[in-house]
């Protein structure tokens, strides 16, 4: 029996886990959940699964979720530091689900902690992948990646040497604007953005995938997993979104991982690691596939994957600014404030400004994620 730390449980990477324990109820019990604010949808998963401990990171519902768990003998905490807490106690595997620069810290306390992380939070490595890389080889702790790219790589990573490695491509279906000019996108609608064509996620990584920015952070995020330089890191846009990502090698040889469209994959792999997770996947008939088309990413079509990339090996400052101008910038869309295109030019604003603060310690990214956030609600 595995015990499991559900952080973001009532999102898409928690309902897909939970999806994965109700298959193998024998083998996976899980002590820890959290959510942001959904306090009554995480009531209600913690009365299905009784974990002994809930955390609600806005701490204005905690009485809510208290309430709504009366009687129970389920612990309720809520708050930044309850979640950091949270994610030290030992358990077999934490699964880092939450969405964004607030999954930080929790996930750098497991590090710290030495814990076995499924990391489905790439804004992590984003933003302090210089600083978490050394802290988890120096606490023992193990890096799972969850997100269906990156675990892909290291699946076609296995047993290779670095000099072997020519190059990491991951892929990107494209999103439901791969076919239109960036002039024709520019006046795209919030429900138009979020009509992904073979993936449900939330709402943020929605659209940071229609503006192709999640396959920049991602490449962002690759840089530090596997320890290479952009000149070894690219992306292709795969509209099947059957190969996840390929490796190429100083042999000639390509190496690629296919899979559904479908988050319990890579889960299932860090999950039952080191073994595989048997359950009921949906299995590829290739004949009915019967093509695999690619193409490169059009950085004038797709500007947010460029400025994404050009971070890479910079000052780690650079990649913060990036991150929570976008951030800002997607949370503007949401809520009708700015057009889709205007996405792109309130990024670029930011990141071309005078880098407002550093990023040699933890305390120093919080600092300056927050200046850069101050300075990105004024740009509108």
């Amino acid at each position: 029996m595995k015990t499991l730390s559900l952080f973001g449980a009532t999102g898409s990477i928690g309902q897909s886990t939970l999806k994965l324990v109700d298959e193998h109820p024998d083998q996976f019990s899980v002590s820890v959940m959290s959510a942001h604010s959904n306090y009554e949808k995480l009531a209600q998963l913690a009365k299905e699964y009784q974990p002994d401990l809930v955390v609600i990171a806005d701490s204005q519902y905690e009485r809510a979720l208290a309430a709504c768990l009366l009687g129970t003998s389920i612990r309720v905490t809520s708050g930044a530091d309850a979640l950091c807490e949270a994610a030290r106690i030992p358990v077999d595997c934490v699964v880092a689900g939450i969405v964004g620069f607030a999954g930080l810290m929790p996930v750098r306390a497991a590090v710290q902690a030495g814990q076995i992380i499924a990391l489905a939070n790439k804004e992590t490595l984003v933003v302090a992948g210089h600083l978490i890389m050394p802290l988890a080889a120096t606490s023992g702790a193990t890096l799972l990646p969850v997100d269906s790219e990156h675990n892909a790589i290291a699946q076609c990573l296995v047993g290779a040497r670095d000099e072997d490695i020519n190059k990491v491509v991951l892929t990107a279906s494209g999103g439901p604007f791969r076919d239109l000019s960036r002039t024709q996108m520019h006046h795209a609608t919030k429900e138009q953005a979020l009509l992904h064509p073979n993936w449900l996620m939330g709402q943020k990584i929605t659209i940071d995938s229609a503006t192709m920015m999640n396959k920049g952070l991602e490449l962002i995020e690759a840089a530090w997993l596997f320890g290479l330089g952009s000149d070894r890191l690219d992306a292709l846009i795969h509209p099947q979104s059957i190969v996840h990502g390929m490796v190429s090698y100083c042999d000639g040889s390509w190496l690629a991982h296919m899979g559904p469209a479908d988050m319990r994959v890579p889960l299932s792999h860090a999950l039952g690691y080191p073994r595989r997770l048997a359950w009921q996947a949906e299995r590829l008939d290739l004949v009915q596939i019967a093509r695999l088309d690619f193409q490169s990413v059009c950085h004038e079509q797709f500007p947010c994957f460029g400025m994404a990339k050009s971070v890479i090996g910079t000052d780690p400052a650079d990649a913060v600014t990036l991150n929570a101008a976008n951030e800002v910038a997607v949370s503007h869309f949401l809520s009708g404030k700015i057009p889709f295109g205007k996405i792109a030019e309130q990024v670029d604003t930011i990141l071309s400004q005078k880098r407002l603060g550093s990023a040699n310690g933890f305390d120093d990214i919080l600092s300056l994620d927050q200046e850069v956030r101050k300075l990105a609600r004024s740009v509108i």
